[in-house]
């Protein structure tokens, strides 16, 4: 695998793939996800299409006005910047709920939306209190939860965490911003998300449970639903190949219009 390189261009720090033609893939990642969750679908897609992850400003706004519809503004200037007319935009946990709420307010930018262990209906993660700080195990143990298989949660994520939730500013981020997350519930508005919409959710997911995939599916109107067996929170780290497999059947039905004619009942992959 070539390495993942992060750009620095005015006020945006992101990945991209290049310039590969057709319709850009925006990811957007979470809380605490660290940008090797998303090297599976990098590797993958930027086959075929330019791949993009910007890095969200977590921490660098003020915590006075930090909140998930702040991120949302930067995702909007981002996609201006870069002077897009139509993506598709895949978002984890927190970068789900980012997502959903952009496509709510640009639809007409927006070719097709993915969810994956999604925020914006129900989550149960690190909670809306102040992190424990200073317990290596806790912390460990709270990052393995995440995936049904605890070794992936390596050293590296699980440093990562732990470094987080110790720094005084970056805790309080993570608490404003999960609180900011369970006050923009979006289960009213849900119904208005119009395009297509893949929902890919580990069967084991322990921080946004299958029934919330369900009910996603259930209230977008053009959704889809893939079940991942022994699978928790993050599956395009956990099951990569699988994944990528449903995103890119997903892909190809929306890139040849043939989506809205076959939507399927949730199926589930081993």
């Amino acid at each position: 695998m070539s390495e993942i390189v992060v750009k620095e261009d005015g006020k945006f720090k992101y990945i991209e793939s290049g310039d590969k033609g057709g319709t850009p893939i925006i990811l957007l990642h979470g809380l605490l996800g660290a940008l090797s969750n998303f090297e599976g679908i990098i590797h993958h897609f930027s086959r075929t299409h330019n791949v993009l992850v910007p890095i969200l400003p977590l921490f660098e706004i003020s915590i006075r006005s930090l909140s998930v519809m702040k991120l949302v503004e930067y995702v909007e200037e981002f996609v201006e910047f870069k002077g897009y007319t139509k993506i598709h935009i895949l978002g984890n946990s927190l970068g789900g709920h980012i997502a959903q709420l952009y496509t709510l307010k640009y639809p007409g930018l927006v070719e097709s939306m993915i969810l994956t262990g999604s925020s914006g209906l129900f989550e149960s993660a690190m909670g809306t209190t102040f992190p424990k700080r200073g317990n290596y195990e806790y912390i460990k143990n709270k990052a393995q939860s995440v995936f049904y298989d605890p070794s992936i949660a390596t050293k590296e994520l699980i440093d990562q965490v732990y470094d987080t939730v110790n720094d005084l500013k970056k805790a309080m981020c993570v608490v404003v911003l999960a609180k900011s997350a369970v006050r923009h519930n979006l289960e009213d508005f849900l119904k208005d998300i119009k395009v297509p919409t893949l929902l890919v959710w580990g069967a084991q997911d322990a921080v946004t449970p299958l029934w919330v995939g369900e009910k996603f599916n259930e209230l977008i109107p053009n959704s889809e639903l893939v079940k991942v067996d022994k699978c928790g929170h993050a599956p395009m780290m956990e099951k990569p190949d699988l994944f990528n497999i449903a995103f890119e059947s997903f892909l190809t039905r929306v890139e040849d219009g043939t989506f809205l004619s076959d939507i399927r009942d949730p199926t589930t992959m081993q």
